[in-house]
């Protein structure tokens, strides 16, 4: 019975009925005089309840029996408020004066006052106890209240000695100074922390402040300047190039090919490491297929087929051979010879990932020569002998994807319902795309006339025939006008014209959406697109500017929201010192 009447106590303190819990705490205690939770607990009530008297006289009772000294703040925020402030501030110096006697008080006493929000009182009791007894390390304690109290540079250099006198706490700081990134959209803490950084890296000659001057530009995506620091620590501790393989992946899934190229050329000058040299080369390939055009494609085939001799057809060079047969197909258009090289690397002694590889490869060139159903009997193998893993999920929406193309919409809509959950964001973002595609042109069109005409023009994008595709979207929009089909058809025909480098008629298609479908799910994207194109392409970072923000101001849920934000400061110059 009196654990049921201690439940029931915290419930009534949990939903406010402060009198009702009151009854029972005042009971416990009594019970219970040294507990210390439920004298928090009833001394709360007492509080909420404004009976300053018992409160008071809970408290003096308890200081009287165990002279601990964090009481003293609690009498004084009594005091506090009743609004006798002179007394409050009494009780507080008094319990300061407790850490003369014993520094390690500061422990409780700045929890307590940090707990009451009472960050300058806080701030005394931390920085007395350091100063008391100097082996007491209350950086990070500190480095908070400066924060919480709008000191950024305060807080950044606490934080930031914190972490490099014990380097262990290091992905701590990090993890907070990247929430501060993100919440503070002035940009001023991106300035101060940049500074804070950049300052160490010239005073104090140690990769460690390198490596955090490194994070801070990834974070930014400013992968050529993390890979300025990511050198500098390299030329000190040659061993591994991890960091700076792992940072060019970053570059290329960011669009940032130039950065990519330069690392991964740094990676073939500085090793000898057979299998770094075969993944280097592989990553340069792609970037240079990715910017190619037509006329360059005989000396990017000859180059590959270089490569592929050069490190021979055995299971390490498995990536080259996929990527030469991509290239093969999707590029060349010989879907033919690019299915004899898979199937030759087939009968290679590969592990079962290697395996699923090759085949998801194999089906993706069935799709391209529009064979669905064999397509779909590879994609089923993968999905079957990869269970549980990423690469299931990858062949079980490239299935769906066979579906859709093949016009059996109904099926695939089953299977993008399941992968919308998928634990890879990027799965799950592709299937919820065509699920809401399928559905949202299936309710008012029976007969999906306008939905069987776009799979078909997305077919040809599929096969990287993107003039036919465009005109094939073009005729959609001419047929089915007044369609839902429209805005999103009009997204694919920009995609396309700045693809072949149709910049305004791109722009002139985003505009449309923004202007005629302002209902649309698809005004964010029209909008970060055209700002893109306006910043990359034809150099009017006003223009680009002006979209940034209006993404950052009416469309906060965004995908696209954060690296708005990213790109807007970077063109109004927060990044300056």
């Amino acid at each position: 019975m009196f654990a049921q009447n201690e439940q029931l106590a915290l419930d009534y303190v949990e939903t406010g009925e402060y009198e009702k819990a009151i009854t029972l705490l005042e009971a416990i205690i009594e019970k219970q005089p040294t507990n210390y939770y439920y004298f928090e607990k009833l001394l709360t009530c007492y509080q909420q309840t404004e009976q300053f008297d018992k409160a008071l006289a809970l408290v003096q009772q308890r200081i009287k029996r165990y002279k601990q000294p964090q009481l003293l703040i609690e009498e004084g925020y009594i005091y506090q408020l009743q609004g006798e402030n002179k007394k409050a501030e009494e009780k507080y110096q008094e319990a300061l004066t407790k850490i003369y006697d014993n520094p390690n008080y500061a422990y409780n006493l700045g929890a307590t006052f940090q707990n009451k929000t009472l960050l300058s009182w806080a701030l005394q009791a931390y920085e007395l106890g350091q100063k008391e007894n100097p082996n007491l390390k209350f950086d990070y304690q500190i480095a908070l209240i400066e924060g919480q109290m709008g000191n950024l540079e305060g807080m950044t250099n606490k934080l930031l000695d914190y972490a490099y006198s014990n380097q262990n706490n290091t992905p701590n700081v990090q993890n907070y100074f990247s929430r501060f990134l993100n919440e503070n959209t002035s940009g001023t803490f991106h300035n101060v922390l940049k500074k804070a950084l950049l300052i160490r890296t010239q005073k104090t000659p140690d990769v460690y402040w390198n490596e955090f001057l490194s994070w801070f530009y990834v974070q930014q995506k400013e992968f050529n300047k993390a890979f300025i620091q990511e050198k500098a620590v390299f030329k000190r501790n040659p061993e591994t190039l991890n960091n700076i393989i792992a940072l060019g992946q970053m570059s290329i899934d960011d669009n940032q090919k130039e950065t990519a190229q330069s690392i991964f050329s740094f990676v073939l000058e500085n090793t000898q490491d057979i299998g770094l040299q075969i993944r280097a080369n592989e990553y340069l390939m792609r970037i240079k297929i990715e910017v190619s055009e037509k006329s360059d494609y005989p000396k990017l085939k000859e180059e590959l087929s270089l490569l592929l001799k050069k490190f021979g057809i055995s299971p390490y060079s498995l990536n080259l051979q996929l990527l030469t047969a991509n290239f093969e197909c999707f590029y060349l258009n010989n879907p033919n010879e690019a299915s004899q090289l898979l199937n030759k690397s087939l009968e290679l002694p590969l592990n079962p990932r290697q395996i699923a590889s090759v085949k998801l490869e194999l089906a993706d060139i069935l799709l391209y020569n529009e064979k669905f159903n064999q397509a779909i009997l590879y994609y089923a193998q993968v999905e079957d002998n990869m269970k549980n893993d990423e690469m299931a999920h990858e062949a079980s929406m490239k299935m769906a994807k066979a579906n859709y193309f093949k016009n059996d919409f109904d099926w695939a809509l089953q299977q993008v319902k399941v992968l919308k959950q998928s634990s890879s964001l990027l799965i799950a973002n592709d299937a919820l795309e065509l699920f809401l595609l399928i559905q949202d042109n299936s309710v008012e069109d029976s007969l999906r006339k306008a939905l069987t005409a776009f799979s078909k023009a997305d077919l040809k994008l599929y096969q990287k025939k993107k003039n036919d595709a465009l005109q094939d979207f073009k005729q959609i929009l001419t047929d089915y006008k007044d369609d839902p089909i429209a805005d999103e058809t009009l997204l694919k025909i920009g995609k396309i014209q700045q693809d072949l480098k149709q910049y305004n008629e791109a722009i002139t298609s985003f505009n449309e959406i923004i202007e005629k479908h302002t209902d649309g799910v698809f005004v964010d994207e029209a909008l970060y697109f055209s700002a893109e194109i306006y910043r990359r392409f034809l150099d009017n970072p006003e223009k680009a500017k002006a979209l940034y923000e209006k993404i950052i101001f009416n469309h906060q849920d965004s995908i696209y929201f954060t690296e708005s934000q990213r790109q807007y400061r970077l063109l109004r110059g927060d990044t300056n010192i």
